[in-house]
């Protein structure tokens, strides 16, 4: 019963992708091959968002759920670290149609051939932690 509010929240999210359309594999294909705008908006609102919360969070030194302290650490100003993490992202969101949040609401909406997707992006992060420290971060 404690778990309800996130049940909400995700229920929301779920809703708020399938009806802005960004769950929509047409949507991402235009994206990428820039002939709409549509997602580029999207995008932009949840960076710009994301910006205001983490200022917030900063400001009012917001804690977790847990009562612990949320901490923002310095990032390493390494480019190929970006370059390289945010190509194989971008391959994988290009040829599948989906990131991880409009996985799992096309799973939800009915679009069950997700689920392979799910697998492999599953798999894909249980094999990042397996090698994580043998690679140069």
């Amino acid at each position: 019963m404690k778990f309800i509010k996130y049940l909400i929240v995700g229920a929301l999210f779920g809703i708020v992708m399938a009806k802005s359309e960004a769950i929509s594999w047409y949507r991402i294909q235009e994206m990428f091959r820039f002939q709409a705008f549509h997602m580029y908006g999207i995008i932009g609102v949840a960076a710009v968002l994301g910006i205001i919360g983490v200022a917030l969070i900063k400001k009012f030194k917001a804690r977790d759920v847990q009562g612990n302290p949320i901490l923002f650490f310095p990032k390493n100003k390494s480019v190929a670290r970006y370059l390289i993490g945010g190509t194989i992202f971008g391959l994988g969101w290009a040829l599948s149609g989906a990131c991880p949040g409009p996985m799992v609401v096309n799973i939800g909406y009915g679009f069950i051939s997700f689920g392979i997707v799910l697998v492999f992006a599953t798999l894909g992060t249980y094999l990042y932690g397996a090698i994580k420290d043998k690679l140069p971060h």
